[in-house]
């Protein structure tokens, strides 16, 4: 077995950018996405990225951001986006040739008609990012500690590599894998103490746990 491949999103300080670069994630994500917790000033953001070496890829997290904000952004030392929105796939197309990184396409899944949607961007994004679908009340789309089925992707074939998100922990990565086939996954509330507040410990174990399986 292939150990998987792991995502950790949301992070805000040195402590938790260090066990996640250090620990063995092959991705470090930044929120900027200013509705969200896990928010990052464009000038701190700079000092965090700086600590990661080149071999783990930084990842600017947006929603349906204007170029103007892209262009912030992306002084901040990421080398990937990631798109949660409902950006369309000419957008993503266009920020791409644009700025030149690779882009992360995400999506609210909770049944196979929602996976229609994902198809129309096999073309242009580089990894889709499955996750559960917000609650009405929500004011982001993705890190609420949410599930969704992972029945529905299972057996699905893509053009371009693919994850989950949404709700996983130590507890549920390994029946997460096992349904779903996914050999990547993306983690945010469940490396956390508190809403946006990461624990460095809870990131190692999911890292250790993740490479175990």
């Amino acid at each position: 077995m292939m150990a998987i491949d792991v995502k950790i999103c949301g992070l805000k300080t040195f402590e938790a950018v260090d066990a996640s670069s250090t620990g063995g994630a092959v991705m470090c994500g930044f929120c900027f996405y200013p509705y969200s917790p896990r928010f990052l000033e464009v000038e701190f953001a700079k000092k965090l990225t700086s600590r990661i070496t080149k071999s783990v890829k930084k990842v600017g997290l947006v929603v349906d951001a204007e170029d103007s904000w892209l262009q912030q952004v992306a002084t901040t030392g990421i080398d990937w986006w990631q798109f949660h929105g409902k950006e369309a796939p000419d957008r993503v197309a266009q920020v791409k040739e644009r700025f030149g990184f690779p882009i992360i396409k995400a999506f609210g899944i909770s049944n196979k008609l929602d996976l229609k949607l994902a198809r129309e961007y096999e073309e242009v994004a580089d990894l889709l990012l499955f996750d559960a679908k917000p609650p009405k009340s929500a004011t982001r789309p993705g890190g609420n500690a949410r599930t969704f089925n992972w029945e529905v992707i299972q057996g699905e074939q893509w053009k371009c590599p693919w994850a989950i998100a949404g709700g996983l922990n130590i507890s549920n990565l390994n029946s997460a894998i096992n349904v779903s086939g996914a050999r990547m996954v993306d983690v945010s509330s469940g490396v956390e103490d508190g809403t946006g507040e990461k624990s460095s410990k809870k990131i190692r174990e999911f890292l250790t746990t993740a490479k175990s399986l």
